[in-house]
């Protein structure tokens, strides 16, 4: 398995990436078939991260197959310039398997690197699994956002989580 930061000739397989997960996961913001963007688009989204110096993509390859991501989106404005967003996806198939926690730590590496101070992520309360990961990474819960996300005709809370370098 190896861990590393996405190159923009990375963008097809990445798209192909997002919306298996998308497919196979209940806890992503976005459905199934919800997500619209093309291979062109995710192009310039990779070549827009890498040139601003604060947002990047970690990706986990497996047999030249990308397994997981980890968008690292760094703050715009001067008050949160500090600051990094997290959204991290694996496929089904290799979730249990060390990944989150090799995208976590490198994503630690490279935000230290860039002197962020604070790294961010919201996830449905109901995501044990990535809540129990988030929690061995380091994070706590600041919050609750209730009755945040309409999930299977259900409303479902979500926390605030960070980790402070």
């Amino acid at each position: 398995m190896i861990i590393r930061e996405i190159k923009v000739s990375d963008a097809e397989s990445l798209v192909r990436l997002i919306r298996q997960v998308e497919e196979e996961s209940e806890f992503m913001l976005m459905e199934a078939g919800e997500r619209q963007f093309t291979t062109e688009q995710q192009r310039t989204r990779i070549e827009n991260m890498k040139k601003s110096g604060s947002s990047t993509i970690f990706v986990a390859e497996k047999d030249n197959n990308l397994t997981g991501y980890l968008f690292a989106i760094g703050g715009t404005a001067r008050r949160t310039k500090h600051s990094v967003y997290i959204v991290i996806g694996i496929l089904k198939d290799y979730r249990g398997q060390g990944i989150g926690t090799k995208l976590f730590a490198r994503l630690e590496e490279w935000a230290r690197e860039q002197r962020f101070r604070r790294l961010e992520l919201t996830t449905v309360t109901r995501n044990e699994p990535g809540v129990a990961l988030y929690k061995k990474m380091g994070f706590e819960i600041e919050g609750t956002k209730k009755d945040s996300l309409f999930i299977d005709g259900e409303f479902m809370d979500e926390y605030y989580m960070s980790k402070l370098l």
